[in-house]
Order: structure tokens, then C-alpha cells, then sequence
């Protein structure tokens, strides 16, 4: 299975901010769309960093009450892994092992083309055991 057919199943829709907006903003983002991960674009790059819940919780630990004031650039991940369309779901989930992330944008000829959570692919593993399991069953039924 590749990542082209998780993005066919759940859209391309990716929440994107950019690195001088709030952290507050950021949040509130993430609340709304019950998300975990924002993506940092600029207009020179699809995908300047990743904003995420745990770049919160770390600086919260730094900054306490001062975190919500500071800007996505200031807590914002930049060593950002992304994948194409055509990277297979076995080789994503080495890259998110390997890598402990747990959002991987995907890009295509320098366009950001969607992003696949860690429950995407959980996700897309499930369906695809059950339609095995499912396969395996209809010819042990046919014998």
C-alpha cells in the first residue's frame, strides 16, 4: 500500500500556519480541528517545520505561563521528514519509528500534497488486515 492511497481515503486537507502567528493561535487551531500537528509553510517552502502538541507541552516546562505569547517560530520543529505519494506505508512507518514522529508531511514537486498522522496509517493497516482476513476466509470457505 502507499501513501497515495491513504490521502484517496482520508483527503488532502492539511492545517498549515505560518511560523509568525501566536502560539495561542496555534492552539486554538489544533483545538477547533481536533488535530494534533499544524504544518509551518512560508511563501519560499511548502514545509518550513511542524507545529505540534508536544513542542507545547515541552515549552511549557521552559516558559510556563508565557508559552501562548511566544511565536510558532520559537517552538516550531525544523528537522521536518516528509515522504511522497509514492513512499510505500511499510517504509512510512520506519521513517515515524526510526524518526519517534508522529505526522509526516507529504510532498510532490515542491507542492505539499497532505499529511499522514500515525492514526492514518494505524488506520489504513486495520483495513487492510481485514480485507485479508477477509480474502483468506472466503477461499477456506470455497474449499
Amino acid at each position: 500500500m502507499l501513501v497515495a492511497t491513504i490521502l484517496h481515503a482520508k483527503g488532502r486537507d492539511v492545517a498549515t500556519i505560518r511560523k509568525e502567528r501566536s502560539v495561542a493561535d496555534a492552539v486554538a487551531m489544533l483545538r477547533e480541528r481536533g488535530i494534533g500537528a499544524l504544518v509551518v509553510t512560508s511563501s519560499s517552502s511548502p514545509v518550513e517545520g511542524m507545529f505540534s502538541e508536544r513542542d507545547i507541552v515541552r515549552a511549557l516546562a521552559t516558559h510556563a505561563d508565557k508559552v501562548l505569547d511566544l511565536k510558532v517560530a520559537e517552538l516550531m520543529s525544523t528537522d521536518v521528514t516528509t515522504c511522497g505519494e509514492d513512499t510505500s506505508v511499510t517504509e512510512l512507518m520506519g521513517l515515524m519509528t526510526s524518526h519517534r514522529i508522529r505526522h509526516v508531511p507529504v510532498v510532490e514537486d515542491g507542492t505539499l500534497r497532505g499529511l499522514i498522522s500515525i492514526g492514518d496509517v494505524v488506520k489504513a493497516r486495520l483495513d487492510e488486515l481485514e480485507h485479508e482476513k477477509k480474502e483468506l476466509l472466503d477461499y477456506v470457505s470455497a474449499r
